[in-house]
């Protein structure tokens, strides 16, 4: 009764540290790489940050909690059973320790290869991972169903789960090895006590029945031993897993919020929502700065960037005005945005709103002070009012009502057989292009942000589909501070002033008129765009 009492204590406490470790990895590992900046996920493996959080904690708990509990029973064992054999003859109690290297060395050589064939395993279930996350959601489906061969994709799942199979036959063989190695050590050291043993009791120097009882214990000490050796395989086992999750944990954003950040609204409201571009320049990171090699493809980081997307860039936003970006495909737009939005951080120069830098800025102030609009609006596995409330959870159905009418969706969404309940897909599949961006404008103004990025956000819509986005969208730049990213060249004219860029550098600013007047790039742009329909 008291063993089955200590057993199921021990397996309580085993259980409950090794379920806490695995809530407080996971929350850590979350929480830390939800601060990572935009360029960690362009260049991180979905499947393989997955990894982490599930194949990666799992293994070190279930490790941490076996060998916890072996640990204390195994360590308690051999104490009682060395002091039995010590009483009864420490002659043969010190030549059965002879042997205890033999037990320790070769979990050393086995625990090193097994760490290494868990580590292969573990970047094995991450590219079968990201292979079934880029297969399996709705945009990578139906590519692989237009260019794909369903035949050529099962092959190569089966040949990534067949290398997975043969390091788990690996894994399976290397433990077997140890163990059955170590219990014929155990069975030639019970020989020998039998032979020395015998030779003493011949002798009359000790009793047959000491040596039966040693033989006995010994049972008793090279089990627990052999578990002790397995032990330290697991514990190898588990700093593979520990390692994985640190190496994440141990990345610092290069992205990173002040020890005491500036309230942005504060600002604001002070002064109004005016943006300042002051002599920007900026280059990509490199990869070593920003990820990890393990969590890319294969190998080191590669693809660092080499010259700056940004040169002295510099233009103002008076609060309430609207300014527009225009330019080639690679002028460096939508890197713009991404620095007014704070994803990346200017090689030099500064970003400011109301006058405050955005690098002292706090991130909490800052995602409710500027919205975004991008060319790919992106939605939810969620109801039209969960993908909504995503900006602001507190929002009221009456709120979200007026949302959608301002976004001029009500209409259809008031159509649907569950209203704002009825749920839009993976990305917002089962909607059209044009009503997945009225709701991301419908988001957009629930937000109620004072400055407004569009990135391209009617690129890629039928004109049809552009005319109600684009009522929606000159809803929601009422009285806001924006900045407009368009191919285009229709959709900014209104703009109070229009910046064009060509490969990273300011070359015009003007407003629609004067910049056709003026002539050079935007004018030949605007030719471009115009002279077939003239």
């Amino acid at each position: 009764m008291v063993t089955a009492a200590l057993g199921l204590g021990v397996r309580w406490l085993s259980a409950r540290v090794g379920e806490g470790l695995i809530l407080d990895l996971r929350t850590a590992v979350f929480d830390h790489v939800q601060r990572m900046p935009l360029a960690f996920f362009a260049r991180a493996r979905t499947g393989a940050l997955v990894q982490r959080l599930n194949g990666d904690v799992l293994g070190a708990q279930q490790a941490f909690t076996a060998t916890l509990q072996n640990v204390v029973s195994n360590a308690l064992t051999i104490v009682f059973v060395l002091v039995a054999m010590l009483s009864m003859s420490w002659q043969l109690t010190l030549v059965s320790l002879v042997l205890l290297p033999v037990f320790v060395l070769p979990a050393r050589w086995f625990g090193r290869r097994i760490a290494a064939i868990t580590r292969e395993a573990y970047a094995l279930n991450a590219e079968a991972a990201q292979t079934m996350n880029e297969r399996f959601n709705v945009a990578g489906a139906h590519l692989v169903k237009i260019f794909g061969d369903p035949a050529r994709e099962s092959a190569s799942y089966e040949a990534q789960a067949r290398r997975v199979r043969d390091i788990g036959v690996k894994q399976t063989l290397y433990g077997t090895y140890l163990r059955v190695g170590l219990t014929m050590v155990a069975s030639v050291a019970v020989a020998v006590i039998y032979g020395l043993g015998g030779v003493m009791a011949i002798r009359g120097e000790l009793t047959v029945g000491v040596v039966v009882a040693l033989t006995a214990y010994l049972a008793r000490l090279y089990g627990p031993l052999t578990a002790m050796s397995n032990v330290q395989v697991d514990v190898m086992t588990a700093l593979v897993s520990f390692e994985r999750v640190l190496e994440v944990l141990d990345l610092e954003p290069s992205v990173a919020e002040r020890d005491r950040p500036v309230d942005v609204r504060e600002a604001v409201e002070r002064t109004g929502a005016a943006v300042s571009v002051d002599h920007v320049s900026f280059r990509y990171p490199v990869a070593a700065d920003v990820s990890l090699a393990s969590l890319e493809a294969v190998g080191a980081p590669t693809g660092d960037p080499t010259s700056d997307t940004l040169t002295d860039v510099s233009f103002e936003i008076p609060a309430g005005s609207m300014v527009a970006l225009v330019g080639p495909s690679g002028a460096g737009k939508t890197t713009i945005t991404q620095l007014v939005t704070r994803m990346y951080d200017p090689t030099s120069g500064s970003v400011r709103i109301a006058g405050v830098d955005l690098t002292d800025a706090s991130h909490a102030s800052l995602r409710a002070t500027v919205g975004v609009v991008s060319q790919e609006a992106h939605l939810f596995h969620d109801s039209i009012a969960g993908n909504l409330r995503y900006a602001r959870p507190d929002a009221s159905d009456d709120e979200i009502e007026s949302a959608l009418r301002a976004a001029h969706v009500w209409d259809l969404v008031s159509s649907l057989p569950d209203g704002t309940g009825t749920v839009v897909g993976d990305r917002g599949y089962r909607l059209s292009g044009g009503e997945r961006q009225r709701l991301a404008i419908a988001r957009l103004l629930l937000k109620a942000p004072d400055v407004v990025v569009l990135d391209e956000a009617t690129a890629h819509l039928d004109s049809e589909s552009e005319s109600a986005v684009q009522a929606a969208l000159n809803e929601a730049l009422k009285g806001r501070t924006s900045l407009v990213i368009a191919h285009r060249l229709s959709t900014v004219r209104d703009a109070d002033t229009i910046v064009v860029l060509d490969d990273g550098v300011v070359v015009q600013t003007g407003t629609h008129t004067q910049l056709l007047d003026e002539g050079g790039l935007y004018a030949e742009l605007y030719r471009t765009q115009f002279a077939p329909t003239a």
